[in-house]
């Protein structure tokens, strides 16, 4: 049924929406592809579980695992990103791939490579059941509040970054570092909170994520740091509300492409959306380069 499709299609969108948003806040800033940001997308899911072992509730689990990968998000900046703030893009890209490939076999080192449920007595029992069930459409509680969590946190972002005094400075940085360091914006600063915030919302998918399909393996990262890569670049790289729209186009394309086409499909016809799009309209579908929102083409 085409309702249920986008319904699935939607909650898988927002998902990819929610990493994308990410990949697209450092780009915007920086000018630099994330490619790491996928592992910590992964870590946000096993730290959860390790913390959910160790016996927290499920929110303590959630909100330890967001903080960590946070600071991770940090770290991997100052470590990897930092010293190359004035080399050429090719170095820092080289170093984003092998900061991407560090973490994922560290993963495999310390969770090992078969790929693990989450933890379902953890998760709350009414979450399996319908919140909406008409007319043969079935909405989970759990697709509800994949999709609530996900609104709520992109929109939020938005009003940081349009609101705030923190986000005026991240505004600024995108549009000219020069120039915002003579203004006396702490550049460091406010690249290192373009990074906690980006990795905390990867976090939150990939817990999210692992919840939806009950499952996680210390690769999942890099498919669904592809996947989020391509909506940032569908929607138009740089540009937050482009990363939101690229996700969900993107989703409901992967979806309708298994439902209507074949399974075995679905990301042909996904990519094959993101193809045509880049051909119309290499800019992305809004065209706009960096979270201040100017325009550069």
């Amino acid at each position: 049924m085409l309702t249920q499709q986008l319904v699935n299609g939607l909650t898988l969108g927002l998902l990819y929406a929610l990493t994308a948003v990410g990949y697209t806040m450092v780009y915007g800033v920086i000018e630099l592809i994330n490619f790491a940001h996928g592992e910590v997308f992964m870590l946000g899911a096993f730290l959860c579980v390790s913390a959910l072992h160790l016996g927290l509730p499920l929110y303590l689990a959630c909100a330890l695992s967001v903080g960590l990968c946070a600071a991770a998000g940090v770290a991997i900046d100052a470590v990897a990103y930092r010293p190359l703030r004035g080399a050429p893009r090719l170095a820092a890209l080289i170093t984003a791939i092998g900061m991407s490939i560090f973490l994922q076999n560290l993963a495999l080192v310390i969770w090992g490579s078969r790929p693990r449920p989450f933890v379902r007595e953890a998760v709350p029992e009414f979450f399996s059941r319908a919140a909406i069930d008409l007319g043969g459409v079935r909405v989970s509680w759990l697709q509800f509040v994949i999709c609530l969590v996900s609104l709520v946190l992109m929109a939020g972002l938005h009003l940081f970054i349009a609101r705030t005094r923190a986000g005026a400075a991240m505004r600024a940085l995108a549009q000219n570092r020069a120039c915002a360091r003579l203004m006396g914006v702490n550049v460091n600063r406010v690249i290192s909170l373009t990074f906690a915030l980006g990795s905390g919302l990867g976090a939150v998918a990939g817990i999210l994520t692992a919840i939806h399909y009950n499952s996680m393996y210390p690769t999942m990262g890099y498919n669904a740091g592809v996947k989020a890569f391509a909506a940032a670049v569908l929607g138009g790289i740089g540009s937050v509300p482009g990363a939101m729209l690229g996700g969900v186009i993107l989703g409901v394309a992967e979806t309708l492409g298994a439902g209507y086409v074949s399974s075995p499909y679905r990301d042909g016809v996904a990519y094959a959306v993101l193809i045509a799009v880049i051909l119309l309209r290499p800019s992305g579908l809004l065209g706009l380069s960096g979270i201040s929102g100017r325009d550069k083409a």
